[in-house]
């Protein structure tokens, strides 16, 4: 409660550095629920500040870290492709929509989709290849962005002291 009351005179701040440009950050944590499922968490932007935010908990359980960013992604990308459809309807060609991930694995099943998946990805559900569907018809870019720069890991973990000041702030759009 401390917490929420010192925080009550903070804002949101948002701008738009290119309206033909929209980021997402996309990371899960790994069966991190009592129930050993894992959490989702995406942060999307254009700029400054975070104009979408999710975070939930994961429906299936997992048996990797790969396979909980893939589920993540599946969990996002309705968001990810609905805010290019309505940027575009508002008469914003989007040239890009990138989603960032810090799992180079999980980057290339979403990339190459069956063809990067090795013996222990056989149990994939065909669902999670959606998104190499999509990254084919070219709606979406797929990139890595370092683990200290992944803005979704305030949405998936319980960060402390310096990392989670600077996330919030981030998200926040705070520019001091």
């Amino acid at each position: 409660m401390r917490y929420i009351h010192s925080t009550k005179g903070w804002h949101l701040t948002l701008s738009a550095d290119d309206l033909r440009v929209i980021k997402w950050y996309v990371n899960a944590s790994f069966a991190v629920n009592p129930d050993f499922k894992s959490h989702t968490g995406a942060v999307m932007t254009m700029g400054t500040g975070a104009v979408q935010a999710i975070t939930r908990k994961q429906k299936l359980n997992c048996d990797s870290s790969t396979h909980a960013e893939l589920i993540g992604v599946h969990d996002a990308i309705s968001n990810i492709l609905w805010t290019r459809l309505f940027m575009e309807e508002q008469g914003y060609p989007i040239e890009k929509n990138i989603l960032y991930q810090d799992n180079k694995s999980s980057i290339l099943l979403e990339t190459n989709g069956r063809s990067s998946a090795g013996k222990r990805s056989r149990a994939l559900n065909i669902r999670y290849f959606f998104v190499t569907d999509q990254v084919e018809l070219g709606n979406i870019t797929i990139e890595h962005m370092p683990t200290d720069e992944m803005w979704a890991d305030y949405m998936t973990k319980p960060l402390q002291g310096e990392k989670f000041r600077k996330f919030r702030a981030v998200i926040q759009g705070d520019q001091d």
